[in-house]
């Protein structure tokens, strides 16, 4: 059986700062359905690789497409549009309004419904249910009239998660998801993206290579901007650039 055409293609993707190149020619694809993560030691480019595939950055030369689609002049704004969605760059929800009035701000926005407050009761009911079922998603259920503020670190970024589904996106970008949590906290998470990620394509930088290898069906590995290994965790693991890349070093 053939394989399925990738969902996220990077082609010769370069970028560079002045005189340092950051990305250097990096050909990527990702598999409709699964969980790629993008690894490396600090300096790697993995980073610079996530905002140039989220178009938080424009490349210095190369494209990127999204199901066949070239995308790389596309705002970011309009790719969330197109299905992918980017989320856990920072924390980006409301403190001061409750977990569901910040699902409901989320739902609103997708349907661009600005002027909700002319619609029908029967219609804020939707989003009202609507915005009850996605933090039921994410296990915040008995939290949907805590303040955003009030939440833990832990369920700030699922509700963050909750908002971010609100969106319906195809493909889920998560930037170092796991960052600043506790064990607990990051064992909810984990769970938490492998189930959001049925039926939905995920690429996440992850620092904590637990998760990765817990979670990740291939992993690319960078260093100095360029990929040196690409597959399961057994095989970038037991691959002796990834063990020389990593050596001495910590896992950024």
């Amino acid at each position: 059986m053939p394989n399925p055409a990738p969902i996220i293609e990077a082609r010769a993707l370069t970028r560079s700062f002045g005189g340092f190149i950051a990305v250097n020619n990096v050909n990527l694809s990702v598999t409709p359905g699964t969980i790629h993560a993008m690894i490396g030691p600090n300096g790697a480019g993995k980073s610079t690789l996530f905002n140039l595939l989220t178009k938080f950055l424009q490349p210095s030369s190369g494209n990127i497409f999204f199901k066949n689609q070239d995308i790389t002049l596309t705002a970011p704004a309009d790719i969330a549009r197109l299905g992918l969605v980017r989320s856990f760059q920072i924390s980006s929800v409301f403190p001061h309004l409750t977990a569901h009035e910040n699902v409901r701000v989320a739902l609103q926005a997708r349907e661009r419904d600005t002027f909700s407050f002319w619609k029908s009761n029967r219609k804020l009911r939707r989003f009202n249910e609507e915005a009850m079922a996605l933090l039921d998603s994410v296990g915040l259920a008995d939290r949907a009239q805590s303040k955003a503020s009030e939440l833990s670190y832990g369920r700030k970024r699922a509700l963050e998660l909750a908002t971010t589904l609100a969106l319906e996106p195809e493909v889920l970008l998560l930037d170092e998801p796991m960052a600043g949590m506790g064990t607990e906290d990051i064992g909810r998470t984990a769970a938490l993206i492998r189930r959001v990620g049925k039926g939905r394509t995920i690429l996440m930088v992850e620092h904590n290579l637990g998760v990765v290898a817990d979670l990740s069906d291939k992993i690319t590995v960078l260093r100095r901007g360029e990929i040196i290994a690409e597959g399961t965790y057994e095989e970038v693991s037991s691959d002796s650039e990834v063990r020389k890349a990593y050596m001495g070093g910590t896992h950024g």
